[in-house]
């Protein structure tokens, strides 16, 4: 089920009255949300319900394990139960094809024929968001920085709140299951702002994040018969595209949550406003960046054992962080590109005893950024440095390659999304709140988006770009 279709708009309201009906027992208000969570989630496919649960069951159990040992190598072998199990079915579904191609393609250039290694199986959707939640849940424990959960609905709700299910916000259970635990009350603020949130993340995606994939599928899919100068704006929209697209997703998702009762972490924070890249990815997806640091690259050593340690393990950070996003050496090289220049900075910082950088920072920032997106949105290596190749004889006289009536939609309403984030970025507010108090020019902005979610939901509901990872 999409944010932006006609059966979520009448899920939501369903799930939100009958929520409510249940105030005096928060206990059956999360049976309420675990079966709304079910059906949500098994409205792509109903099979895929088989893995949530029995992650949701594992680590459950496994946490109970965790915690119960008195022994430190008995907890360490219940993590790598977790671990291993986790991992081992995202590695299936999500990479075992991806490999075993790659395998087969080596086999080949050394003279080697292979029989064909790959399986006919669908990635689910979401099981790299809910695997990284159930992750840290077991991590955490692990640490002594949680108890483990007694409340087997808790948990599995935890696990599966669709708000959150299919693309994030990635919830520490310290965040969330102690709102999960404990009773909630109709708030009204909250409610305010969950809806404005909403319409908020509507706008981001149905209005620009859409337009703006009109153009960019366009060109990326011709890229052979366009010139430089139509790549490079085309590149250029997908840096919007997919920011737009998936901070609306994260809107509708808080949103959502919010008229639940619950508060969720803030996934991005205006990261195209960065100086640095290190800025930038404090920025950009920070459940995903945090999870990154906290789990990953603070696991791998961290700063704490000299400069080639530390960027070693920022590299295999970023490395492994573009593998998660799909299985393709693209993601890899996209990766590689943030944790290379990630380096330089951290280096450049040292040497010269700064912290960022001055007005530059923006445009290099930007830049580095818009290189790496060729290759997260391109199909292969060899396209993305075809398109890269041609930004260097560009050609000004020939822009309007393609539809020129998308190049303006798409544009107008780029601008007018940068527009408003200006404006809030400015304001030193952020977007969680400023829909707190209702005042007529935010009244006027909300009835614009109605009508404009009236006229756009005529097409067809369009994926959000980060389901597929």
């Amino acid at each position: 089920m999409l944010f932006n279709s006609i059966e979520y708009l009448i899920f939501l309201p369903i799930v939100f009255v009958l929520y409510w009906l249940f105030k005096s027992s928060y206990k059956n208000q999360n049976v309420l949300l675990l079966i709304a969570s079910y059906v949500f989630y098994g409205w792509w496919d109903y099979r895929f319900l088989s893995l949530i649960i029995f992650s949701s069951f594992l680590d459950y159990y496994v946490g109970q394990k965790i915690e119960a040992a008195q022994i430190k190598k008995n907890k360490q072998r219940w993590l790598l139960v977790s671990l291993c199990s986790n991992l081992g079915l995202l590695g299936v579904f999500k990479y075992y094809n991806f490999f075993a191609d790659s395998f087969a393609s080596t086999m080949s250039s050394i003279g080697w024929q292979v029989n064909d290694l790959t399986l006919n199986i669908i990635l689910p959707v979401g099981i790299s968001f809910y695997t990284f939640q159930t992750l840290s849940y077991s991590i955490d424990i692990y640490r002594e920085k949680i108890k483990s959960c007694n409340d087997i609905v808790a948990f599995f709700t935890f696990v599966s709140l669709f708000p959150q299910l299919v693309a994030g916000p990635i919830e520490r259970a310290s965040n969330l299951i102690p709102q999960i635990e404990s009773k909630r009350s109709l708030n009204i603020n909250l409610l305010k702002t969950g809806i404005f949130q909403i319409f908020i993340g509507l706008f981001r995606k149905v209005a620009i994040a859409d337009n703006l994939g009109v153009y960019v599928d366009s060109a990326y899919a011709n890229y052979d018969i366009h010139n430089g100068t139509t790549l490079l704006v085309a590149t250029v929209f997908y840096a919007f595209q997919i920011y737009f697209d998936f901070s609306g997703y994260s809107d509708i998702a808080i949103g959502s949550a919010k008229l639940f009762g619950f508060n969720f972490n803030r996934n991005f924070n205006f990261p195209y406003f960065s100086r640095t890249l290190t800025e930038f990815w404090r920025r950009w997806h920070m459940s995903l960046s945090f999870w990154l640091r906290d789990y990953l690259y603070i696991s791998l050593g961290g700063n704490r054992k000299g400069i080639v340690i530390t960027y070693r393990n920022l590299m295999l950070t970023m490395l492994l962080g573009g593998l998660w996003h799909g299985s393709s050496w693209n993601f890899v090289i996209w990766g590689g590109i943030h944790g290379l220049f990630l380096s330089i900075e951290k280096y450049t910082f040292s040497a010269l005893k700064i912290k960022t950088f001055n007005g530059f920072g923006y445009i290099y920032t930007f830049i580095v950024v818009l290189i790496a997106w060729v290759f997260f949105r391109a199909v292969d290596f060899d396209t993305a440095w075809s398109i890269i190749s041609k930004w260097f004889t560009l050609d000004f006289g020939s822009l309007f390659i393609g539809d020129s009536n998308a190049f303006v939609n798409a544009s107008l309403l780029m601008l007018l999304g940068l527009l408003i984030d200006l404006r809030i970025f400015r304001s030193n507010t952020p977007l969680e709140e400023y829909g707190s108090k209702f005042n007529i020019v935010r009244l006027s902005f909300i009835v614009s988006v109605i009508i404009i979610m009236l006229c756009l939901f005529y097409s067809t509901a369009e994926n959000f770009i980060y389901f597929q990872f």
